[in-house]
């Protein structure tokens, strides 16, 4: 990664400084959004969902009150162009909005705004071979919380995130399980989660979750494969229970979970997950 996209323009990365007091480094005040792009079988150039994902970063600086400069348009071309600038294949971008000098304190109305796009090249989120045969998960103690902010992708509101994360990579675990203030499942630290039980595909109601772009794209993948898809309260016995579990996310992708805290999950990565999974790669690469 050599260049970066810095207010309006394309600048080498080592030129993109941000000043010790910027308001985001000390109370989280940043909109970002995850993207991949890959290569698809002609060697084009395909972003996915790049619409959906400016315009949620749109509406997230929005909750914040971050006022973006420039169209959602003229952002979209901007990652193409950082992609394109630093010659990669194959890959995830991270735009992000946030506020920087003026207040020392909470009120942001005098403080300047800036947003950025960074592209690096990155492979399976979780490990190939978790991607072939499921990860490990835990359930950790910290709890998801039922908010009406929950569509928003807002830096401050990942601080449970990188806490599950990290406490189950120290339980030697690939990935933490988050349940919501009521004790049902919620998502992992930054996916979404589905289950599958006799054939019919289940995934947590929105409430506590992000509602992934990912998720949106299985759940379209899979009805168009003729599953049932239900949007529901799930519990812990039903999850450990199913048949086959996996995760979703930009990251991620398409992930299966072989195994929950000591409970074995299937095979690992079940059949209808396999499915869903090649249909979606099958569909970014044509």
């Amino acid at each position: 990664m050599e260049k970066v996209w810095f207010d309006g323009k394309l600048i080498d990365r080592a030129e993109a400084k941000v000043d010790i007091l910027t308001h985001a480094l000390h109370y989280g005040t940043s909109a970002f959004e995850g993207i991949r792009f890959y290569r698809r079988n002609d060697g084009s150039l395909n972003i996915l969902k790049l619409k959906e994902h400016i315009d949620r970063l749109f509406y997230t600086a929005s909750i914040l009150n971050i006022k973006i400069p420039y169209s959602v348009e003229e952002v979209m071309k901007a990652c193409k162009e950082t992609v394109t600038e630093n010659n990669l294949n194959e890959g995830y971008i991270r735009p992000i909005s946030f506020f920087g000098l003026g207040s020392k304190g909470l009120d942001t109305r005098n403080s300047s705004s800036h947003t950025a796009i960074i592209a690096w090249e990155w492979g399976a989120y979780l490990g190939e071979e978790g991607m072939e045969k499921g990860i490990k998960i835990t359930v950790v103690p910290l709890r998801r919380m039922i908010t009406e902010l929950s569509k928003a992708k807002i830096g401050g509101f990942y601080y449970n995130s990188v806490i599950a994360r990290n406490e189950a990579a120290s339980k030697g675990f690939d990935e933490a399980l988050m349940l919501d203030t009521d004790g049902f499942v919620a998502e992992g630290s930054g996916e979404n989660i589905f289950v599958i039980k006799d054939g019919k595909i289940s995934t947590p109601s929105l409430g506590a979750l992000l509602p992934g772009i990912t998720r949106n794209t299985v759940i379209e993948i899979a009805k168009s494969k003729g599953y049932e898809v239900t949007e529901k309260k799930i519990t812990l016995d039903e999850l450990k229970q199913a048949d086959e579990v996996f995760f979703t996310g930009t990251a991620a992708e398409i992930t299966p979970i072989a195994q929950i805290d000591e409970t074995m999950i299937g095979n690992g990565a079940g059949e209808i997950t396999k499915e869903l999974r090649d249909e979606f790669f099958r569909l970014i690469k044509e």
